[in-house]
């Protein structure tokens, strides 16, 4: 018999079974270890992506923050256009009718530059995100065959749509301003 073949003694067996615990404890250490990792590391990705969003957030608050005060300014836009639309052409050579127009073109540039547009209606296809029908006529269906109430953008989002009439497909008459003769 040799060495190998004889039995062990109760010591050595204790340090063969002790030994194999460690190799399981460590084992489980181990696939611990990676378990807290995979979770720290999502940990940070969705740390990453939640202040990444919150910068977003706050970056478009505050590119919309002006939006309530247009807005509220808009009908003074909307009055001043009336007002020189149905001013008689013996007070457009007034001077202080050309100041007034000038107001109205600053106040309108200083809009512009903080973002305002007007959204084009006359002509173009009805959209529902852009326009507000407010009635239908005689025209090309689906086409707005007139602008009632001009309407705006603000950093390409819509504060107001434009209240506008759709055509519905019927043909327009020639009005004729012949009186009609009887037989």
């Amino acid at each position: 018999m040799t060495e190998e073949d004889q039995p062990k003694s109760e010591s050595e067996l204790a340090e063969v079974e002790d030994i194999e615990t460690l190799k399981k404890d460590l084992a489980e250490v181990k696939a611990k270890a990676e378990s807290n990792l995979a979770g720290w590391q999502r940990a940070q990705a969705d740390f990453t992506n939640y202040r990444q969003r919150t910068e977003q957030e706050k970056e478009e608050a505050i590119k919309y923050a002006n939006s309530l005060l247009v807005l509220t300014l808009l009908p003074v836009l909307d009055d001043l256009e009336r007002a020189f639309a149905s001013a008689p052409s013996r007070l457009a050579k007034l001077g202080w009718v050309d100041g007034i127009r000038l107001i109205e073109r600053k106040l309108r540039a200083t809009l512009e530059a903080q973002g305002l547009s007007p959204i084009t209606a006359l002509g173009e296809p009805f959209d529902p995100y852009r326009h507000e029908a407010i009635r239908q006529d005689k025209g090309h269906e689906g086409m707005v065959i007139e602008e009632v109430q001009k309407g705006y953008t603000f950093h390409d989002r819509v504060i107001r749509p434009s209240r506008v009439v759709v055509g519905n497909g019927e043909k327009e008459t020639e009005r004729s301003d012949a009186p009609v003769q009887a037989n």
